[in-house]
């Protein structure tokens, strides 16, 4: 056939091409491909500076919020002890109303300045011995002074068979800290019971269980979420920055844990943080 030698010239031809064609989308594909991660490289780097300033400034303002307040809750208290005279029904009803009032500003100032710490990658790890009694003895004693409802009883179970324990127990205090005031402060009537038990080898789960108002099961994922509150007609009464249990989340992270929700309304919640009896990793966090 004395044209297929042209025909297949002219086919190579328009394949060349084609190909010249395809390399061009290709390295202009590339191009942006490489302009894409070029901006998203410059929005991280944008985002972990925004990130840090906010630590930082965090940090800052609790600082110079603690002076003040501070103040503030050493004067309620000489009010109170009456150093200097008599204080007439209404003066003391005042007062401790400031007292209150000073107490929980102190509260959420101490969340913003530890969620800062921990964001800030400034939290350090100090694993010791110690026994589960004493932990439980020592919240014990902590939450006795504020317990000033008579209708709400704060139970603490003697632990069974439970190990010395080698982890933070700071941190791990802290976290049953935060369970144990989020009970007492959702739970009108009842109790508030806290326990430990082993969950398998080499763990120990502990748990703050209330009779309380529950929470519905649509804000079970964002609970231990920054600045999350569940809406209801107790929480318009009461204050808060929404800290405390994503804080306990982040403690219970740092010391090889997890924390969980269980929790229906009108049938109370169990805040439960799960940590390793014997902490591996003693570096800073």
């Amino acid at each position: 056939m004395p044209g297929a030698p042209v025909d297949l010239a002219a086919a190579l031809e328009d394949a060349k091409r084609e190909a010249q064609m395809l390399r061009g989308e290709l390295e202009e594909t590339n191009r942006g491909v490489l302009a894409l991660y070029a901006e998203l490289d410059a929005q991280a780097d944008q985002l972990r500076e925004a990130t840090a300033l906010k630590s930082r400034f965090l940090a800052y303002m609790s600082h110079e919020f603690r002076t003040p307040i501070n103040s503030m809750r050493s004067i309620t208290r000489l009010l109170l002890d009456r150093v200097d005279g008599p204080l007439t029904e209404e003066q003391e009803k005042q007062v401790t109303f400031i007292q209150q009032n000073a107490a929980e500003f102190a509260e959420m100032v101490d969340d913003l300045l530890d969620l800062a710490k921990v964001e800030a990658g400034r939290v350090e790890i100090s694993p010791a011995w110690f026994e589960m009694v004493d932990l439980f003895s020592a919240l014990r004693g902590m939450f006795k002074p504020v317990l000033t409802n008579p209708a709400v009883h704060l139970v603490f179970e003697e632990p069974q068979d439970i190990p010395k324990l080698y982890t933070d127990d700071g941190k791990l205090s802290h976290i049953l800290r935060n369970f144990i005031s989020n009970a007492l402060k959702f739970t009108p009537k009842g109790e508030v019971r806290v326990s430990a038990r082993l969950e398998g080898p080499g763990r120990v789960t502990f748990s703050v269980a209330d009779s309380g108002i529950g929470i519905a099961s649509e804000f079970h994922h964002t609970i231990f979420q920054d600045f999350s509150q569940v809406h209801s007609q107790l929480q318009k009464r009461l204050r808060g920055t929404g800290l405390g249990l994503s804080l306990s989340k982040q403690l219970a992270q740092l010391i090889g844990g997890t924390v969980r929700l269980e929790s229906e309304p009108g049938k109370g919640s169990t805040f439960s943080v799960t940590i390793p009896t014997h902490l591996e990793d003693a570096r800073p966090a």
